[in-house]
């Protein structure tokens, strides 16, 4: 039988982290709850031992069904009857089992039927559904939109909505439009009050919308007329069981071909408002779309996990010479680097998730009573490190998701070419994960900021305060410098206060920033587990020890006047 958690031990190393204390006593409000709910928890303990339980349930759940189901997926995919989606039979059923397995509503208060459970568990069950199927991935977390539902919507909206969700109802999110893809401030999507109805009614179309035909949808629209841009956007609820919006098409795509990207057409469609109106995009879209992308994060690491796992299975069983592939330098050192990758994807994977549980978490006791100095201190803090470290990881893992099922395909050799094996499969759902919620160009734009503002430094600084046990000073000092290269770089390139000239090797500082803080993150993980993480940190700070001093060698050969060339 498989199980997608328990046959993986870093799951429940993270799971176990020393931060979960503080996210687990912020989440259940010093356990308030033990009295009113039957299984809520009442300390560390028994919170601790219920995820871990609901973990078990949700590997066996992907590992049994939905990684069995996923060949047949990819090769029928959903399909478009009557303006409706139907989805694969099997899809069908794997949404069936996890709704069955309680694996809806994962992170809602228990008042609406959900577990109260922090973001990291739902990470964590994104990870494994996107090893099992990364379209059904997108399914299944997509139900992550309550979260801005209960963030911004009303207590009417929640008793109305977020119970649905909990039973098993999917949610998509529909923003992008035939000429609005990266730039939302152009979505034209047309919502007019209606007066003698007292509603919103929604008309235009929607491109590109992941899980289009969901049951819940939250919708962005130009509630302002006579608006062009960002201030004339409002986010909408719409209700499926109330009409009016029509599947076009389901696109034809390279990978993910479970989950059904829909072309929409509203008309007259009834919605309601959520939350303010001209908040669309300036406030409400970019909590969508954080959340999206740390969604995005877990499916590339899953997909990473699942490309890890194939090339070793067929390494060691393929004989070239005499040996089997894995005993060639060229085979294990591409294996060490995958492993290495993949260790660091699920290290910034979970840093960036906890850093979101405790911020949000802050944010919401902050609707039930004021914080008080500390509260509020903490809240700034790990709100500022998950905006920085959300674009940071999404660039980071998605990129090595394409990375590691690349070299899975190539240690494959031709068979990897070939559909008998699913490492095909991987590379081409691996493909939309550094495109999709903002490329990774654009994560670079919205990560840049934090390398000149300092919080990558100040983090960087963070972690070299970490003891660690003797045997790690060589690492931890080979970091060390690395961070005085990457702070004299940027400097370097601030100092020249040519902002084309810095947008130019934006991309270069990020990943010097990168590098050196999942270094960190593994050395800290190895010096807990050195049993599980050591071999990855030694491989992985090798890697980025080389990428951060080739860029210091490209910066310093490429100054203002050679920027000429590339134009």
């Amino acid at each position: 039988m498989a199980n997608f958690y328990l046959d993986n031990p870093t799951l429940l190393y993270h799971l176990r982290h020393p931060l979960m204390k503080r996210i687990v006593e912020l989440k259940e409000r010093n356990y308030a709850e033990k009295d009113l709910f039957d299984y809520a928890p009442f300390n560390y303990e028994d919170a601790s031992d219920s995820y871990t339980k609901v973990m078990e349930i949700a590997g066996e759940a992907l590992g049994e069904v939905v990684a069995p189901n996923a060949e047949a997926v990819d090769a029928t995919g959903p399909k478009v009857v009557n303006n409706r989606v139907v989805y694969a039979p099997e899809t069908a059923e794997n949404l069936k089992v996890i709704t069955q397995a309680g694996l809806m509503g994962l992170t809602m208060p228990r008042r609406y039927g959900g577990l109260n459970f922090p973001m990291v568990t739902f990470i964590m069950v994104s990870e494994m559904a996107a090893r099992a199927d990364a379209g059904f991935c997108n399914l299944w977390a997509l139900q992550d939109c309550a979260e801005t539902l209960y963030a911004f919507g009303d207590e009417a909206q929640w008793n109305q909505f977020i119970p649905r969700v909990c039973a098993g109802e999917t949610m998509s999110m529909d923003l992008t439009e035939p000429d609005a893809g990266s730039d939302l401030q152009a979505v034209m999507l047309k919502a007019t009050y209606d007066e003698a109805d007292d509603c919103w009614r929604l008309n235009g179309v929607k491109r590109f919308i992941t899980n289009g035909d969901a049951d819940i949808h939250l919708v962005l629209a130009r509630s302002e007329e006579g608006t062009k841009d960002a201030r004339g956007l409002s986010m909408f609820i719409y209700d499926k069981r109330d009409g009016g919006v029509n599947v076009r098409r389901i696109e034809n795509k390279m990978g993910i071909k479970g989950s059904p990207t829909c072309e929409l057409v509203f008309k007259n469609a009834k919605a309601q408002l959520c939350g303010s109106r001209r908040l669309g995009l300036i406030k409400y879209v970019m909590s969508l779309m954080n959340g999206a992308r740390l969604g995005i994060m877990a499916q590339a690491t899953g997909i990473s996990e699942a490309a890890y796992r194939e090339a070793v299975l067929y390494a060691k069983d393929r004989k070239q010479f005499g040996k089997a592939i894995v005993e060639f330098p060229a085979v294990y050192e591409m294996i060490a680097n995958i492993k290495a990758k993949l260790d660091g994807s699920r290290a910034i994977l979970y840093e960036t998730t906890r850093f979101v549980d405790i911020y949000k978490t802050l944010e919401d006791i902050e609707k039930e009573r004021k914080l008080d100095a500390e509260e509020k201190e903490e809240l700034k803090k790990y709100k500022k490190l998950a905006d920085a470290f959300t674009p940071l990881g999404k660039a980071f893992t998605t990129e090595y998701a394409n990375q590691n099922t690349y070299d899975c395909i190539q240690i494959h050799g031709g068979s990897g070419f070939m559909k008998d094996y699913p490492c095909e499969r991987y590379y081409r759902d691996a493909r939309i994960t550094n495109i999709y919620e903002g490329t990774t160009q654009l994560q670079i734009v919205a990560a840049i900021r934090h390398v000149f503002t300092g919080t990558y430094l100040a983090q960087m600084k963070a972690y070299q305060e970490e003891a660690l046990n003797p045997e790690l000073d060589g690492l931890k000092a080979r970091l060390a410098h690395l961070v005085e290269i990457y702070e004299q770089l940027a400097q370097k390139v601030a100092d020249t206060k040519d902002n084309e000239y810095i947008d130019f090797h934006a991309r270069r500082l990020v990943e010097c920033a990168g590098h050196i803080c999942i270094g960190y993150l593994l050395l800290s993980d190895a010096n807990r587990m050195p049993e599980m993480f050591r071999c990855s940190a030694e491989v992985y700070i090798n890697y980025g020890e080389a990428e951060v001093k080739k860029i210091r060698e490209f910066i310093e050969r490429v100054p203002i006047e050679s920027l000429q060339y590339y134009k």
